[in-house]
Formats: structure tokens, C-alpha cells, sequence
């Protein structure tokens, strides 16, 4: 007996009866990476593992525990991308886009991490997101957060907030996370065993716990916000106020500090209520120091990135419709020799015309056709049959209307058209 197989746990099949909507919602981001002059850039799914372990952080989730890594016939290192900055910033260099002065680039794709399958979060997810690399200015912090709420408005969903915040430069980091310690250092025993590893390495993460012990403990923790130099304190100052000239909604949350290494300055998140834990769809924020950390010049950045899972969930708790796109146009049928011949050159002329066209070679009966032309929700019938071929007509039958005429053949691209653009 043949062995059945299975998917790996944490990952998930996506069937055509859902594949349309993932490209909806590539469709419309690309289409908004266009009115922003991003462009797209594609980097493999995998990469040296060194690449996350310098720029995430040794001692993040990623890296201790969520990475698949994989060693090669040569013994090198190499991890599955589990996301998408520091490849993008890794080309960036390699490739010397800085001569190109400021680079808007975007990606869509897998990424993996090894972590507890839950709703919206699997092991291996697909995201889009941009990178902003090049400019400091709070101009462009601004700019991507509108540009953010303006995609997921731009799909008609409503029900999502924007949280922002500042983390500073790294000139504050060591003197915050000497009072974080410093105040959380009474409860040490009472942190969970993943934020007792955070205390040296890196504090500001455990105001990010989800344990609800250590969101109780940190619940009074000191306020990066106040450890803000002058320099800081101006350019988030300078962001908030051109997203008030640009109408975007927001609010502040101190306890934002993003799980990866290297952020600084600007940091948000775009929060929907409604999917439980995982109630992220989009977060971003600056990484001035990434492209030197990498090897590079001391260039700025800021991007996001965001779950398509997360943000499909989100738009069916709203009930959001999404448009299936792949109606069929015409069901082609022939009964008869002559009228077969006579159907494959048709469907191969109509769908050079652009025209989504479906033409089933071995079934010649009439009930079948109309049967399945409505079971596929076709929007449109040609029947040939062979005394159709003498007179050098098909019939057409529109099946919204129940409108049915004879229709030369040299006239059948013009008179659908007539029809399916009305």
C-alpha cells in the first residue's frame, strides 16, 4: 500500500478557491508601490544565517529558536529568510544601490520561523513590505505610515489603529536599559523564563511579553519616551506632526519597541482588535545603523512589512468581498468532426484576444455544456455543431440574459465584446 503524505505541520495549501484572493492583495499593493515609485525587488529564501544573527540579534526569538537553518555540502551556514529587511539591505549593499541616491524598493514573498502554529501565524508566511533607504528625514517616517493606512483603506478595511512611537537613538538605549533593569530587577523571579534571558541582553523586549505576568510587572515600567535626547524628541515631534497634515489617525504607545535588534527612532504598529494574540497586520520602523552593521556606508532606513494571512483574516471579520476576477468569458461546445476543428482554432483566436475562454475537448453533449457553463458561472455559450460550419456560423448565447442569436465566426470576437462590455 502506497504511503499517503502529508503537509508539514505549520504550513498550509493555498486552493484555487482561495488563491484569488492573495493575488488581489498583491495586485493592490503593487498597484500602491506604483502611485509611491516603489520598485519591486526580489532576493532568495534563503540566506547566511550571519546575515539575521547580526542584524536581529543573537539573542532574539528569531534567532535562538524560530530560524530554520540548513548546513550545505560545503558546510556553510544558511537560514530560510524569516524576514525581509536584511536581505533587501544585504542586495542593497552588494549591489551598490546607494549610487542611486534614495532607493524605494518592495518585496512579496515566503518567509519562515519555526514557532507554535496558531491563527495567523504559521511557519511559513507570506508578507509584503518596503524599505525607504537613503534619508533620515521625518518626512518619509511620516509618509510610509500614510502610505500603510492608506493600503489597507484602499481595500475597504476599517476596523484597525495606528500605534507609533519612538525608541531613540542608540546613544539612549544603554542608560534606558539601565533603569529598566533597574526596575524591573525586584521581580527578576517573576519574569517568565524567555524575558529572564532579555534582561542583560535586551530589556526593552520584555515590555513586548504577551505572558500576562510580565505585562502586569511591566505594566508602570519607566517610559522610553522620557530618555528621548533633543534630537529624538524633535524628529518624533516632526512625525506626528505631518501625519496630522496628512489625516492619518494615530496614537502613541510607549510599550512599542519591535522585536528585532535593529530598530531605533520611529517605531508603529497597525493594530486590528479583532484576531485575537495575533492582532498585528503591519509594523515598521526605522534601522538607521542596518546598512553599516551589514558592511556598508552609514545609511538610514525605514520600512514595514505585513502578513497577507493576517491581513485576509482581518478583511473576512469585516465581511469584505474580494472580487474574483477569473469568470469565465465563453464555454466553447462542439458536436461534431468538423465542428471540433473548428472550436480549438476559435478558442485559440479568442483567447489571443484577451477573452478568458474554456473548451472541454472529449464532451459533445449540449445538457453537459450548459450544465457546467452555469456551474462555472460562465458568462457566455458558443455552440457549434456541424451544420453550423456550412453556414459559417456558431451560436451565441449570453446566459445573464438568456439572449441567444447565430453569429459568423469572423464576427464572434466583436459581438462577445458588444456583450461583455455592457
Amino acid at each position: 500500500m502506497n504511503k499517503k503524505y502529508s503537509i508539514p505541520r505549520g504550513t498550509f495549501d493555498i486552493l484555487p478557491k482561495d488563491s484569488f484572493k492573495w493575488q488581489f492583495i498583491s495586485d493592490k499593493f503593487k498597484q500602491m508601490m506604483l502611485y509611491y515609485n516603489y520598485k519591486e525587488i526580489i532576493t532568495p529564501i534563503f540566506e547566511n544565517s550571519e546575515i539575521f544573527e547580526r542584524t536581529s540579534g543573537e539573542n532574539s526569538d528569531v534567532v535562538k529558536k524560530e530560524m530554520y537553518r540548513f548546513t550545505d555540502r560545503k558546510e556553510r551556514e544558511f537560514a530560510l529568510r524569516p524576514e525581509g529587511t536584511a536581505p533587501v539591505v544585504r542586495s542593497f549593499i552588494e549591489n551598490n544601490l546607494q549610487a542611486n541616491g534614495i532607493n524605494k524598493l518592495y518585496y512579496i514573498g515566503p518567509m519562515f520561523r519555526y514557532d507554535r502554529p496558531q491563527k495567523g501565524r504559521s511557519r511559513q508566511f507570506y508578507q509584503y513590505g518596503l524599505e525607504l533607504l537613503g534619508s533620515d528625514s521625518f518626512y518619509y517616517d511620516a509618509e510610509i505610515i500614510a502610505l500603510g493606512y492608506n493600503f489597507l483603506k484602499s481595500l475597504g478595511l476599517k476596523n484597525f489603529t495606528v500605534e507609533i512611537n519612538s525608541i531613540g537613538s542608540k546613544e539612549i538605549n544603554s542608560s534606558y536599559d539601565q533603569e529598566l533593569r533597574s526596575f524591573l530587577s525586584s521581580n527578576f523571579q517573576l519574569l517568565c523564563h524567555d524575558c529572564q534571558a532579555r534582561y542583560d541582553k535586551n530589556p526593552k523586549r520584555i515590555l513586548d511579553c504577551k505572558n500576562e505576568t510580565c505585562r502586569k510587572i511591566t505594566a508602570s515600567a519607566p517610559s522610553v519616551l522620557d530618555f528621548l535626547n533633543e534630537a529624538d524628541k524633535s524628529h518624533f515631534e516632526s512625525v506626528k506632526t505631518h501625519l496630522d497634515y496628512l489625516n492619518i489617525p494615530y496614537t502613541v504607545n510607549d510599550r512599542i519597541v519591535r522585536g528585532l535588534d535593529y530598530y531605533n527612532s520611529t517605531a508603529f504598529e497597525f493594530k486590528y482588535h479583532g484576531l485575537g494574540a495575533q492582532d498585528t497586520i503591519l509594523a515598521g520602523g526605522r534601522y538607521n545603523g542596518l546598512v553599516s552593521d551589514l558592511g556598508g556606508a552609514d545609511i538610514p532606513g525605514i520600512g514595514f512589512a505585513g502578513g497577507i494571512s493576517r491581513l485576509l483574516l482581518a478583511l473576512e471579520e469585516e465581511d469584505i468581498e474580494i472580487p474574483d476576477n477569473s469568470q469565465i468569458d465563453t464555454l466553447i461546445g462542439a458536436i461534431g468532426t468538423f465542428a471540433v476543428k473548428q472550436a480549438v482554432i476559435l478558442t485559440n483566436e479568442l483567447r489571443l484576444s484577451g477573452y478568458k475562454v474554456e473548451f472541454f475537448y472529449e464532451k459533445n453533449n449540449i445538457k453537459w455544456i450548459m450544465k457546467n457553463a452555469d456551474k462555472m458561472n460562465c458568462k457566455s455559450v458558443i455552440l457549434i455543431g456541424d451544420n453550423e460550419i456550412q453556414s459559417g456560423e456558431a451560436t451565441l448565447k449570453i446566459l445573464s440574459t438568456g439572449k441567444q442569436q447565430n453569429v459568423k465566426f469572423t464576427d464572434i470576437s466583436k459581438v462577445l465584446n458588444n456583450y461583455l462590455t455592457i
